[in-house]
């Protein structure tokens, strides 16, 4: 039989027609408003082979797969089955998409290019589901916490922590309650365009008041940008941005922004390991995966600090806030492709 189609319309709400086997039954799923369609053949689908539609969200598929050409429904799909673990580990694909995310995000622990390890997920998302992607790198992130922590243990700002953390755990909760009801592509677009936004104040910053304006510290915007922080990293894994829209325009000394940011995000990533726990992300396939590329973690680690360690604040500031405007311009042209 020849592989089934994947459409996506905006109508219709999920439903199942059977069929006699052999013959050709519809499976509609609804995700994101869009309406999802498969035809597939009765009796000829492979247990366990699913279709990844959200975070928990699944229906079984024949192996053969083939998805149409309407980009909405596709995306939403994250266009793969979610990998085994022999076809995981075998796949050259896998280690040439996933090693270099390790390296970016291992470097972006380690204090250097501020919010470029955003790029892990989408890098590793080539070759594999997104969900997947992020339920690999989790572990991963924590173990590079663990040695950023260690690296820059005793070098934090105790005000930004005590005043964001709170915040954040909130921000993480509310990801988890409305997990099915947001969809990753809109947090996307809109902390894109908050990260531009502030990376055009910036500049109009030092036009008007020269390179040494620093802002004081405020508990409410604190708060505010931790929630901001925890729910979007929850939900798109982006919680880069949103604290050094709060953190950067302190400027604290890079080590101290830097060991900073260590807590705060292993404090955020440890407890996300609950919630994705719960939704069932780590099973064998992703847990073998994660063990596989951590060696790499605390090497790259160390490696961004060491630079981090090197840089005058004149130039850390200016590539931090760049890196903040190139990524934040991935993240809109991202939610606009992937809604429209």
């Amino acid at each position: 039989m020849s592989p089934p189609e994947i459409a996506a319309r905006k109508r219709g709400s999920n439903a199942a027609a059977s069929s006699p086997d052999g013959a050709i039954s519809t499976m509609r799923q609804r995700l994101g408003g869009v309406t999802c369609i498969a035809e597939l053949s009765v009796g000829s689908h492979a247990a366990g082979s699913w279709l990844d539609l959200g975070i928990d969200e699944g229906w079984p598929l024949e192996q053969g797969l083939r998805l149409s050409p309407n980009r909405r429904c596709r995306d939403i799909a994250g266009w793969r089955k979610a990998l085994s673990m022999n076809a995981l580990l075998t796949d050259p694909w896998f280690y040439a998409a996933a090693i270099p995310a390790v390296i970016l995000v291992g470097l972006s622990k380690g204090g250097f290019g501020g919010a470029v390890g955003f790029v892990g997920v989408p890098l590793m998302a080539l070759v594999m589901p997104p969900v997947q992607a992020a339920a690999i790198l989790l572990p991963i992130l924590v173990l590079m916490d663990m040695v950023s922590l260690w690296t820059w243990r005793g070098v934090f700002d105790r005000l930004t922590l005590t005043t964001m953390l709170p915040g954040a755990l909130a921000g993480i909760g509310l990801g988890w309650l409305t997990a099915a009801l947001v969809t990753a592509d809109m947090v996307r677009f809109i902390v894109g365009a908050v990260a531009i936004v502030f990376v055009a104040r910036w500049v109009y910053q030092q036009f008007r008041h020269g390179s040494a304006y620093a802002a004081s510290p405020n508990r409410i915007a604190a708060g505010f940008w931790g929630a901001v922080a925890g729910f979007t990293s929850f939900v798109a894994h982006v919680g880069g941005p949103p604290f050094q829209v709060y953190a950067l325009p302190l400027r604290m000394d890079p080590k101290v922004l830097t060991g900073t940011g260590a807590i705060f995000f292993a404090v955020t990533n440890a407890v996300k390991l609950v919630p994705y726990f719960a939704l069932g992300q780590f099973d064998t396939t992703n847990l073998t995966a994660s063990a596989v590329l951590m060696p790499m973690a605390p090497l790259a680690t160390l490696a961004g600090a060491w630079l981090v360690r090197r840089m005058r604040p004149e130039v850390f500031y200016p590539f931090t806030y760049a890196t903040v405007a190139i990524i934040g311009l991935k993240l809109i042209w991202d939610g606009v492709i992937q809604m429209f």
